[in-house]
């Protein structure tokens, strides 16, 4: 399926800000959401990635710009979701996909602590500040989605994978905090924990290693973009009204929780 399938909900005159635009899960939900009408700005440490990403999204007729943003650093992202509210009056959507693995194929005795801190900056504080850099803005409104992307490392622990795991399910944690706290506002916020998804970086990997992630998946196969995408578009649009604090399970029947 293309990424400029106009199959899903509307996003007519609404924003939807992606953060890590720059490429894979980011860059094609950014494209689908312009396809389905949403304005987009591209959000990314990698400049030059998400001004390609909001280009594709511009040639296909839809609105986006890219903006520099590193999650690490509040001021960062409070200056780029202030240039979003400038640029396009308001921000209905927050779409995070930002994240980092670290360094993986290590025991929990073998993790150098500052790679756990670099891992948890990206993926578990960065998630907090966009979340609170966007949130006065949509409780003004009445009205948001934000969702941020996980893992089903935060479910279940992946082995030689601490840093990520941890962060991850702290993400979840964060996540059904948020739900609670902003249920009765008109903002949900929601979590997305997708199992193995297939990507250029998977599919340049050997396929013996492709195989073993993909055994533990009981409908044995990677998950696909764009059924990242229509996942994230609902939960992301008016659609997805009574769901909050809630992560949503992307893994062909790992996790069924």
């Amino acid at each position: 399926m293309s990424a400029s399938s106009a199959e899903g909900p509307s996003f007519a005159g609404r924003t939807v800000a992606v953060v890590g635009a720059a490429s894979g899960i980011g860059r094609f939900c950014a494209i689908h959401l312009g396809s389905l009408g949403a304005t987009v700005p591209c959000l990314d440490l990698d400049l030059g990635g998400a001004e390609e990403t909001a280009a594709r999204i511009r040639d296909g007729g839809g609105g986006a710009w890219a903006e520099a943003t590193d999650v690490t650093e509040a001021r960062s992202v409070a200056e780029a979701m202030a240039a979003t509210v400038d640029s396009a009056g308001r921000i209905d959507g927050l779409l995070n996909t930002a994240g980092i693995t670290g360094a993986t194929n290590r025991s929990t005795h073998e993790v150098d602590p500052e790679d756990f801190d670099r891992v948890y900056r990206v993926n578990l504080r960065g998630s907090l500040l966009l979340t609170q850099a966007v949130l006065p803005h949509m409780l003004d409104l009445g009205y948001g989605r934000i969702l941020h992307i996980a893992s089903i490392a935060g479910k279940e622990g992946n082995a030689g994978m601490a840093a990520y795991s941890a962060t991850k399910a702290g993400l979840i944690g964060l996540v059904k905090t948020m739900g609670k706290e902003y249920a009765t506002t008109g903002v949900t916020i929601n979590a997305m924990a997708p199992a193995v998804i297939q990507t250029p970086m998977v599919e340049a990997l050997p396929q013996a290693q492709v195989d073993y992630m993909t055994e533990k998946i009981p409908m044995r196969r990677t998950g696909a973009l764009q059924e990242v995408a229509d996942l994230a578009a609902f939960a992301l649009s008016p659609m997805c009204s009574f769901t909050t604090g809630f992560t949503f399970d992307l893994t062909g029947g790992r996790a069924v929780y």
